[in-house]
């Protein structure tokens, strides 16, 4: 199995923190503990976490300043070929292969990247083991699953440790909004039936013209950073436990590897806006009242907006079943799975035409 672990800025960190002292071998992060273990002689080295506050930065002011200040670094990256994902590599590979993809890495298509640093992350919990049966389990039950796709289940080697990047976003908002209140009431009408004249109560809608504003507070609205993996099925790897961040030191990130963001602060705002509407348009609607709503406009502005870059751990694996790839993501702190996968459709076939067999079997003892 091929070393692909990742130091994004290697020339300043402090490599004797990462050197087993027993056999200079490299130490990784231990999911589940706040320790450097060495892989080798099993030596242990207690991260200390630092006590420093997790601020939430100035969105509009960031902006402003753009790619200037302490908080933007310069990292070396790479990009796919096959699937455009851009990680981080650590300079002592000379190859490896796209977690998202299973493409073959080119090392010497590695670039430099200026990014916001992460201020925080959450550390993997759960171990590649734990992960791969959380896999195993959720391969179980996939049904008219290719036979090839639950032997993949058994390479363990495939299963990739990843910080994917996210932004969570805090924003004061104020809505304005125009649309119609509907109260219900009974009345009593009457009509004919079989030449008899009948009474029936009946619910009628009286609707009315409604206006108002609204003020509301988000907080940690969360939206991933990655271009590489279907929001769809990300969003179903929540909730995080975002109250365990801790701030960002680069040895939780050793024996793993991170992505770079590939939406922008600005455009994960946007993404954030959306996370945003449908709750705003709840809260519209339980102001307006009566037994219906109808909302005909809303204009929501945006203030006092922060933000963090956080890292988030995700066990990862790409199989790629007659040319197509298929993702497989676990949360690294809950072994949660989501993923794409293939049918076949030699057992529905075989599934429909035994069904239909059944049916006309049936039909010829008792249909006569």
């Amino acid at each position: 199995m091929e070393e692909n672990t990742f130091d994004p800025k290697l020339s300043e960190t402090n490599q004797d923190e990462i050197i087993c002292s027993n056999c200079a071998a490299k130490l990784e992060f231990k999911p589940g503990t706040t320790s450097l273990t060495c892989p080798y002689c099993g030596t242990d080295n207690e991260i200390a976490i630092s006590e420093e506050s997790i601020d939430e930065l100035d969105f509009e002011q960031f902006l402003k300043d753009a790619e200037s200040g302490s908080d933007i670094e310069e990292i070396a990256t790479i990009a796919c070929n096959a699937c455009g994902a851009v990680t981080s590599l650590d300079p002592n590979v000379v190859s490896s292969d796209c977690p998202f993809c299973g493409n073959k890495l080119i090392v010497k298509n590695e670039s430099t990247s200026k990014i916001i640093k992460p201020k925080s992350l959450l550390p993997f919990k759960i171990t590649g083991k734990e992960a791969l049966e959380s896999f195993k389990k959720w391969l179980k039950k996939l049904w008219f699953a290719p036979p090839g796709l639950k032997k993949f289940a058994t390479q363990a080697e495939k299963l990739a440790g990843m910080y994917i990047p996210y932004w969570t976003y805090d924003s004061d908002t104020y809505s304005r909004f125009k649309g119609q209140r509907g109260d219900d009431y009974r009345t009593t009408e009457t009509y004919t039936e079989g030449g008899q004249t009948k009474t029936r109560t009946v619910t009628k809608t009286r609707w009315t013209n409604v206006s108002g504003s609204l003020s509301l507070f988000f907080d940690d609205v969360l939206v991933i950073a990655s271009k590489s993996l279907p929001q769809k099925k990300t969003d179903k790897l929540e909730p995080w436990d975002l109250e365990n961040l801790v701030p960002f030191d680069e040895k939780f990130l050793s024996g793993f590897r991170t992505e770079t963001y590939g939406i922008g602060l600005k455009d994960g705002f946007d993404v954030a806006k959306d996370k945003m509407d449908p709750k705003i348009r709840e809260a519209i609607k339980k102001r307006i009242g009566g037994d219906h709503q109808k909302i005909t406009w809303v204009s929501t502005s945006y203030s006092n907006i922060t933000f963090k870059h956080t890292l988030l751990p995700i066990w990862i694996s790409a199989y790629r079943f007659k040319d197509k790839v298929y993702r497989f993501i676990v949360n690294g702190r809950t072994g949660k799975v989501q993923g794409e996968r293939p049918w076949c459709w030699l057992k529905i076939a075989l599934l429909v035409l035994g069904i239909v067999g059944a049916i006309a079997l049936i039909y010829y003892f008792f249909g006569q």
